[in-house]
């Protein structure tokens, strides 16, 4: 009796076994996860609807560098600029500060300079030359950053624009061929992902540049400020001479 319940358990071990072998051998093998693809091959999976959005990201990097060391170079300030004004203006040297100020390549040079200019006319008319020039210097450093703008918001409008023309044109084929295949779906839908992805990453930094553009005027406008109530201030002071 032993003998034939370890004969029945020996069956009943291989039987599984079998089993499993077979099922190892009908089981299709799946994909690799360590399979990778270059930024080059999603670039071309992504459709000619990338070259508008490249246009834009090139765009958006040339205006904000170019705009950066603009504004940049307007913010260099010399500490010692309204010394020496004050100096001048104090002695009486009005065309040393006139001087002064041309040789100064800045906007608070050319504010001062206007400032000048009206020196022996009412207050607030000199007031309203030196904001006028305020106004225009603002202008300049806020070249183009309305495109800047424009690209942040237009560049993933053109990404979703992909996406829905790669939808209809899988929907189209399915239609064509009257079959559904998930594979075709889910390929094609990864591929038109792509061109979202790209104006999604061109929209947020051409949205972060221009902001951080706007906080380096915004520091340059608060120094001209400074500067110009510190001249106005001046030419209520005694002058010598």
């Amino acid at each position: 009796m032993l003998n034939g319940i370890i004969l029945q358990i020996s069956q009943s071990t291989g039987s599984i076994a079998d089993s499993a072998a077979t099922a190892s051998t009908t089981v299709p093998t799946l994909p690799t996860p360590s399979q990778s693809i270059s930024l080059w091959e999603m670039a071309e999976k992504g459709g000619p609807i990338l070259i508008p959005i490249a246009i834009l990201s090139i765009a958006a990097l040339y205006i904000f560098f170019e705009r950066y060391f603009t504004i940049k170079k307007n913010s260099k300030i010399d500490m010692n600029f309204m010394n020496q004004i004050r100096d001048y203006v104090h002695n009486g040297n009005i065309d040393a500060a006139k001087a002064l100020c041309k040789n100064t390549n800045t906007p608070v040079a050319r504010m001062i300079e206007k400032g000048l200019m009206r020196l022996g006319k009412p207050v607030k008319e000199i007031e309203g030359a030196i904001e006028n020039v305020a106004k225009l210097e603002i202008y300049k450093m806020e070249n183009n950053m309305n495109v800047l703008g424009t690209i942040s918001g237009i560049a993933p409008m053109f990404g979703f624009l992909g996406t829905i023309f790669g939808v209809i044109k899988i929907f189209y084929q399915i239609a064509l061929q009257n079959s559904l295949e998930i594979n075709a779906i889910s390929g094609g839908l990864y591929v038109k992902m792509i061109s979202s992805a790209a104006g999604l990453l061109v929209g947020m930094i051409a949205y972060a540049c221009y902001h951080y553009l706007v906080y380096m005027i915004d520091r340059v406008i608060n120094k001209m400020e400074i500067n110009a109530v510190q001249f106005i201030d001046l030419l209520e002071e005694p002058v010598k001479g």
